[in-house]
């Protein structure tokens, strides 16, 4: 399991402009904002990064860079891309299935081909979203099981506000005993 405050796993990818994404040279001023998202044949993932990529601006604003990535290849990811019109969001495909499962991604088989007409990889990971400090240390994680209910990235920017005038922990950094009281 990810902790807060803790080293995350590393994370490179090739990205389809052509660089390598690699977190552990990122160096946002703030955060990285990583988005893993299940591939080009999920239809709410092309929903949810099209606000990303529209509040992508306003990320970097406030000293974030974001990145989706997933385990589809280059071709897929390009699609996705073309899909959601991006412009200012960076995309990072062929992510292994092992590293996905590092950051404690769920991992699902295909049920075929979807509703939109694309089949499914025979595995891929479902999402999550996770705002990483500069050292590489966890600030944030969600993780779904499933496709829906994930976090709005508008909260997340007036969290990011937040976060940063106040000074605010990452918080669920306690590892130690639990002690029940009664």
């Amino acid at each position: 399991m990810l902790i807060p405050r803790q080293k995350t796993p590393n994370l490179t990818v090739p990205t389809l402009n052509g660089t390598t994404f690699d977190l552990s040279t990122d160096k946002a001023e703030n955060f990285t904002l990583v988005t893993f998202y299940r591939g080009l044949h999920c239809p709410i993932c092309a929903n949810y990064l099209k606000e990303l990529e529209r509040l992508t601006p306003e990320f970097e604003q406030r000293g974030v860079k974001t990145i989706a990535l997933s385990s589809d290849g280059q071709e897929r990811t390009q699609a996705m891309a073309d899909k959601i019109e991006a412009k200012n969001l960076r995309f990072g495909y062929d992510l292994s299935l092992s590293v996905a499962k590092e950051w404690g991604l769920f991992i699902s088989t295909s049920r075929g081909t979807t509703s939109i007409g694309i089949e499914e990889p025979a595995l891929f990971s479902e999402p999550g979203v996770f705002l990483v400090r500069p050292d590489q240390t966890l600030y944030y994680a969600s993780v779904q099981t499933m496709p829906f209910i994930r976090p709005a990235f508008k909260e997340m920017v007036g969290a990011i506000d937040f976060i940063m005038a106040n000074d605010y922990p990452g918080r669920g950094e306690y590892t130690g005993e639990v002690i029940e009281i009664e």
